[in-house]
C-alpha cells in the first residue's frame, strides 16, 4: 500500500519503473497504476493456488517489472518472499527453499543477460526435485522459447489475465515478517536474514530520500540485482515508497560495450546513479572515451555500494563519470542493517566529502569502536571493531530458524552492541572509514593490519587494477601477507611491477606490511555481486585446496582451478 496505492490515488500515471532490458535501447515504462494492476493480479493468482499470510515464496527471476510485482504481491497478501539471485545454482536454490520452507517458486522460463540466454526453469526443476515443501512453480515468459512444464508448473501470465485486478491488502502487524534474504556467513552455510514490515520500509525510504537527495521527478538508477539487499532497498522498497521513478537494469556494464551504463544515463536521463566499485574498477580499465562519448549532464549524485571503494576508483568515478560536479556517496551498510548506516550525505550543504570514506552516520545510527578487550575506544584518530550502540528501524530481527546463531554472530562478541564484523578508523575530524572485514585482518609481527589497507596501497599502481591480499601462517612473523594481483595487460615487466608494489606498500603503510609473495593471476574469484572470495584464496595459500567448501556463489567456479594452477607453478619456480 505504501509503495503503490498511496501513489495511484494521487498520481496514477507517474512512472514507477523503467525497465532497461538486456537488449540495448529497449526500455519499458511502467506507471504506478500499471504496477498496481500487475501486483494485484499476481497476488490473486497466488491466493488462488493456496498461498496465504505467513507462507514463504521463493522468487528466482531476473530484474523486471514482473519480478518487482512478485515481491509486492507477496507483501500484499502477507506472504514472505525470499528472492534468490537468478545466477545461483540449483543446489544453492534448493538449500534456500528448504531452509525457508517455501511453498512455491516464481520464476521465468529463461533469463537474458549480456546477450546470453540463461536457463532458469531448468534450474528450478533441478532444485525442486529435493524440495518436498514446494506445491507450485509459477512460470513467466521472458523469451519465446518453450520449456518443459510438469504437474506442479503453472503458466503465470495466463493465470494473471484471468485474475481480478483488485486485491485487498492483508492487514499486517509492524513486526510481521516482510521478507527473508540469504547472505553468506563466515561458516559457508548461508543465513536467512529476516526483515519486518514497518521498520524496514521506513528506514529504506528515509535513507533513499536523504542520502541521495531524491527529489520528486528524479530518475533513480540503482543498477543492483533484486537478488541482493541493495536491490530490495534501493531498486524496489525505498524508491517506490517515496513515489520515485526507479530504473531496473537487466544487463551488464560491458554489454554490448563498456559504454552501456553511460548510454543508459544519457537515454533515460538518470539523476542518481548507484553502483558497485567492482564495476567501476572494471570500466576504468577500458579508459575514459567510453564515458565521454555520452552526455551525463543529468547526473546529480553518484553512489558506491557493496565493498569499500579504493581511491583510484573513487577519483575516476568522481572526476570522469561525474565531471567533478556530482556528490559521490560511498555508502556503508549490510544485508543485516536493511539500509545505509554511514554515508557522506545527508550533511550540511556543501559539507566536505573525503574520497573513499563513508564518513557520517545516518540519523539514529550511533557507531562505536571497540578494542580487543571489549572496551569502547574514545577520542579520534583511532581504529577498532565497528559496532552500533542503539537499535534502528531497519535492523534485521533474526536469522530464520536459528535465533541463537543471530545472537552469536552479531551480539555475543560485544555484549550490548551490534557487531558489524567490520573494522573501522575514526579520523581526526571524527569521520568513519571502513578498513575491511575483521576476519580479513592479519597480524604481522604483532601489528594488526586489514588486508584492505594493503590492497588499497597496491591499487595505486597504474598497471594493477585488481588485488586481493590474504594472510597465511609465517614461521617468524606469525602471519604474512600473500597478494594476488591482476595486471592491465600482458607485460614483460612482471618482476619490475612486483618490486614497485612492494615499494608502494612500504611507503604507504610500513615495511612490515609488504607482502612476502605476489602472484599474478588472470582474474580473482568473485561472487556475482562482485565481492572477492578471499576465503578461497586463503585455502589456496594454506594448501587446503581439497576442501574448498561451497563455490556455487562464484560468478565462474572455473576460476578456482586457474588460480590453483598458477599457485603450483609459482611454488615450483620459487623453490
Amino acid at each position: 500500500v505504501n509503495c503503490l496505492d498511496q501513489h495511484v490515488e494521487k498520481s496514477p500515471n507517474r512512472v514507477a519503473l523503467i525497465w532497461e532490458r538486456d537488449e540495448p535501447g529497449t526500455a519499458v515504462y511502467v506507471t504506478y497504476r500499471e504496477l498496481l494492476d500487475l501486483t494485484c493480479r499476481l497476488a490473486n493468482t497466488l491466493k488462488k493456488y493456496g498461498i496465504q499470510k505467513g507462507d514463504r515464496v521463493a522468487i528466482y527471476m531476473s530484474v523486471s517489472p514482473l519480478s518487482v510485482a512478485a515481491m509486492l504481491a507477496c507483501a500484499r497478501i502477507g506472504a514472505v518472499h525470499t528472492v534468490v539471485f537468478a545466477g545461483f545454482s540449483a543446489e544453492s536454490l534448493a538449500g534456500r527453499i528448504m531452509d525457508a520452507g517455501c511453498k512455491a517458486v516464481i520464476t521465468y522460463n529463461q533469463a537474458v543477460r549480456g546477450g546470453r540466454t540463461i536457463e532458469l526453469k531448468a534450474t528450478v526443476d533441478e532444485a525442486v526435485k529435493n524440495c518436498p515443501s514446494i506445491r507450485h512453480v509459477f512460470v513467466a515468459q521472458r523469451t519465446d522459447n518453450k520449456v518443459q512444464m510438469g504437474d506442479r508448473d503453472i503458466l503465470l501470465e495466463e493465470e494473471m489475465t484471468k485474475a481480478d485486478s483488485i486485491c485487498a491488502p492483508e492487514s499486517m502487524d509492524s513486526e510481521d515478517v516482510l521478507f527473508m534474504l540469504y547472505t553468506s556467513g563466515s561458516t559457508g552455510k548461508p543465513k536467512g536474514i529476516v526483515h519486518t514490515q514497518a521498520g524496514y520500509l521506513l528506514y529504506a525510504a528515509l535513507t533513499h530520500k536523504y542520502v541521495f537527495d531524491y527529489q520528486q521527478g528524479d530518475v533513480f538508477g540503482c543498477v543492483a540485482d533484486i537478488g541482493w539487499i541493495t536491490g530490495h532497498s534501493y531498486v524496489v522498497y525505498g524508491p517506490l515508497c517515496n513515489g520515485a521513478t526507479s530504473v531496473l537494469f537487466e544487463s551488464t556494464p560491458v554489454y554490448p560495450d563498456p559504454g552501456r551504463y553511460w548510454e543508459v544515463v544519457q537515454r533515460l536521463k538518470i539523476n542518481q546513479f548507484y553502483g558497485a566499485p567492482t564495476a567501476i574498477r572494471l570500466l576504468l580499465n577500458y579508459g575514459e572515451e567510453w564515458v565521454k562519448k555520452y552526455d551525463r549532464s543529468s547526473l546529480k549524485v553518484l553512489g558506491s555500494v557493496g565493498e569499500p571503494i579504493n581511491k583510484e576508483a573513487w577519483q575516476w568515478f568522481y572526476q570522469v563519470v561525474g565531471e567533478g560536479r556530482c556528490a559521490l556517496v560511498d555508502t556503508w551498510w549490510q544485508t543485516e542493517t536493511g539500509g545505509i548506516c554511514i554515508a557522506p550525505r545527508p550533511s550540511e550543504e556543501k559539507a566536505e566529502i573525503i574520497p573513499a570514506m563513508a564518513m557520517r552516520p545516518f540519523f539514529g545510527i550511533v557507531p562505536v569502536l571497540m578494542d580487543e578487550n571489549g572496551e569502547v575506544i574514545e577520542g579520534n584518530d583511532v581504529s577498532g571493531a565497528l559496532c552500533i550502540a542503539h537499535p534502528w528501524p531497519g535492523m534485521a530481527r533474526t536469522i530464520h530458524g536459528d535465533h541463537q546463531r543471530f545472537i552469536d554472530a552479531y551480539f555475543k562478541a560485544y555484549p550490548g552492541y551490534y557487531f558489524t564484523g567490520d573494522g573501522a578508523y575514526r579520523s581526526q575530524k571524527g569521520y568513519y572509514q571502513i578498513t575491511g572485514r575483521m576476519d580479513d585482518i592479519i597480524n604481522i609481527s604483532g601489528h594488526r593490519l586489514g588486508t584492505a589497507e594493503i590492497e588499497d596501497a597496491m591499487a595505486d599502481h597504474p598497471e594493477v587494477p585488481e588485488t586481493a591480499v590474504v594472510g597465511y601462517p609465517h614461521k617468524i612473523k606469525g602471519e604474512g601477507a600473500f597478494a594476488f594481483i591482476v595486471l592491465k595487460e600482458q607485460t614483460t615487466r612482471v618482476d619490475h611491477i612486483k618490486e614497485e608494489l612492494k615499494t608502494i606498500v612500504a611507503s604507504k603503510i610500513a615495511k612490515y606490511a609488504v607482502p612476502d609473495h605476489i602472484l599474478v593471476v588472470k582474474r580473482l574469484p568473485k561472487t556475482r555481486s562482485g565481492k572477492i572470495m578471499r576465503r578461497l584464496l586463503r585455502k589456496v595459500v594454506t594448501e587446503q585446496s581439497s576442501n574448498m567448501g561451497d563455490v556455487t556463489t562464484l560468478d565462474d567456479p572455473s576460476v578456482v582451478k586457474e588460480i590453483l594452477d598458477a599457485y603450483q607453478k609459482y611454488k615450483k619456480s620459487s623453490s
